[in-house]
């Protein structure tokens, strides 16, 4: 059987975490712990020409940034890496390594980059360096690719080849079929590496897995200290040690990484969590980027599971780079659900005939003045509208519903209210878990696709009422958004998500109610930051 090796990457990937600010003190001491540890191999951080030198940052410019940095410092028996992503560092900026602190650069690149960057993996060996090759995303390689891919790094003879499943997308059986093909067709004095992520908490099973393989080849699996790394981290090293000291019959010194944690990483950690969380979750098992995730969950008008069936209809050549556009482009294609809404229309015109109309958001005012609010209903008897939810103590007549991510919420809410006969309006995204909505108005109609939040729920009842006739409206609970936590009275619902954007949102609505004032007349009986009658903002 070959040699088994761990290698720690704390000080680079573990910088994403940090934009690989450790400052300088708390370089050294992971840098002197990992030694003491007896760790293999250590890569202490990214050469990138685009950063300036910052010697609390483990992101250098050139080589001679790594020797400012770690100058004088005792390497112990660590092979000492530094990483380069194709395409961000200059050959010009890359000294010989026996100039340099370092021993090896790992160099990680795309697949359809491969030829380019392994060329340029070669310039690296001419320079001197143990160069280990770096497959991003490793699952994107089919096995004739692998096959390909296999003999152009045969023909360039790096120290290592490493698997990198960028985005935890891997389990281990498939782990170790890539793994079997790399080992068939890849020289076997190239080292194979893999670099775990753990979206579906797999990253220390596979890497496990992986160093148990039975082959005569040396192999390395990668690790952080408390699996540090960017959204769902990695293996971590600490663990890796503890299973190649149990089973491996290694000795390695947890005790120097714990120290490293306790001293360091734990600060940070306080600070900005990583690890397994939903969002990293759905983005593996849609095998796709994070960031679409991200997106759609940002919306807060989408349910998971319809976020599912958007990210599994991406184009496949989209999925692991994220486009802004396309993702808006797919977010519309999915919500723009088209109904003939004619007999609706017609019907809700009969009904709204000549009534009095009070629509009736969540803001806070309408529990502040609940007085004000009964008196004008006493009085006026309207026909009333709530807006993706229902009030406790007001029967209204009416529910308009634009948000899926409400409907489940809101049935729930209406049996516990005194509205629990109260019909809904839905627009045509949000589908009925049994049967069909009494009342459905096409959502594309009613959207703006030229602002950030296309879809704001006042904008589109103002719209449907302008298409139902209907001339006159009062509003109660629609206060505007703030900064503040208390602009409404449930601030578990998803509106609070805009209290970054209140100043543009506010403005937003006060710009369309003054661009349809000679359609519509709009009346506050509560308190609003729209109120541009009275010039409330």
């Amino acid at each position: 059987m070959g040699n088994r090796f761990l290698l720690d990457c704390t000080l680079r990937d573990g910088g994403y975490v940090n934009d690989w600010e450790f400052g300088h003190d708390k370089i050294i001491e992971i840098f002197e712990r990992l030694v003491s540890s007896g760790v293999d191999y250590i890569e202490v951080g990214f050469l990138d020409d685009r950063r300036p030198f910052d010697i609390n940052r483990t992101i250098m410019p050139d080589t001679q940034a790594v020797n400012k940095i770690f100058a004088g410092l005792d390497k112990g028996n660590a092979m000492i890496l530094g990483m380069i992503d194709y395409g961000t560092c200059s050959i010009d900026h890359i000294q010989l390594c026996k100039d340099t602190f370092l021993d090896g650069i790992r160099v990680i690149f795309k697949e359809h980059l491969m030829y380019e960057a392994l060329a340029y993996c070669k310039q690296l060996k001419d320079l001197g360096y143990k160069v280990f090759a770096q497959m991003v995303s490793v699952t994107t390689y089919t096995d004739e690719k692998l096959k390909e891919y296999a003999e152009l790094v045969n023909s360039v003879m790096p120290y290592a080849n490493s698997m990198v499943d960028t985005y935890g997308l891997l389990d281990a059986d498939h782990l170790m079929h890539i793994f079997s093909v790399l080992d068939k067709y890849l020289d076997k004095k190239i080292k194979v590496g893999y670099h775990a992520h753990n979206n579906f908490q797999l990253g220390f099973a596979n890497a496990v897995r992986f160093l148990g393989s039975d082959t005569e080849r040396d192999i390395l699996a990668d690790g952080t200290l408390y699996a540090m790394g960017k959204s769902a981290g990695n293996a971590a090293i600490e663990l890796l040690m503890m299973y190649m000291n149990k089973k491996q019959g290694c000795h390695y010194d947890v005790d120097q990484v714990l120290e490293a944690i306790d001293n360091v990483i734990m600060d940070i950690y306080r600070k900005q969590y990583w690890g397994y969380n939903m969002k990293f979750y759905i983005a593996a098992s849609a095998q796709c980027h994070p960031n679409y995730v991200s997106y759609f969950l940002n919306k807060k008008t989408l349910s998971v599971k319809q976020i599912m069936e958007i990210l599994h209809d991406l184009e496949f050549e989209k999925r692991l780079m994220y486009d802004s556009k396309y993702a808006e482009q797919k977010y519309l294609e999915y919500q723009d659900i088209r109904c003939d809404d004619t007999k609706a229309i017609k019907i809700l015109r009969e009904k709204f005939k000549g009534k009095t109309i009070l629509l009736i958001g969540p803001g806070n005012n309408i529990k502040r003045k609940k007085r004000d609010v009964q008196k004008f209903i006493e009085k006026n008897n309207p026909l009333i509208i709530s807006v993706n939810y229902v009030p406790n103590d007001i029967k209204v007549d009416l529910v308009f519903l634009t948000k899926s991510k409400r409907y489940t919420q809101l049935l729930n809410e209406m049996q516990e209210s005194v509205n629990g006969e109260a019909d809904v309006i839905a627009t045509s995204n949000v589908t009925k878990t049994n049967g069909k909505f009494r009342y459905v108005l096409n959502y594309s109609s009613l959207i703006d696709p030229h602002t950030d939040i296309i879809d704001n729920s006042l904008v589109m009842l103002l719209k449907a009422m302008m298409e139902l006739s209907v001339n006159s409206v009062y509003l109660a609970g629609f206060d505007g958004y703030s900064k503040r936590s208390d602009n409404y009275f449930d601030t578990k619902r998803e509106y609070s998500f805009a209290k970054e954007k209140a100043k543009y949102l506010n403005e937003y609505v006060i710009e369309f109610l003054t661009s349809v004032k000679d359609k519509i007349q709009v009346q506050f009986i509560t308190r609003s930051y729209y109120d541009i009658k009275k010039g409330e903002s």
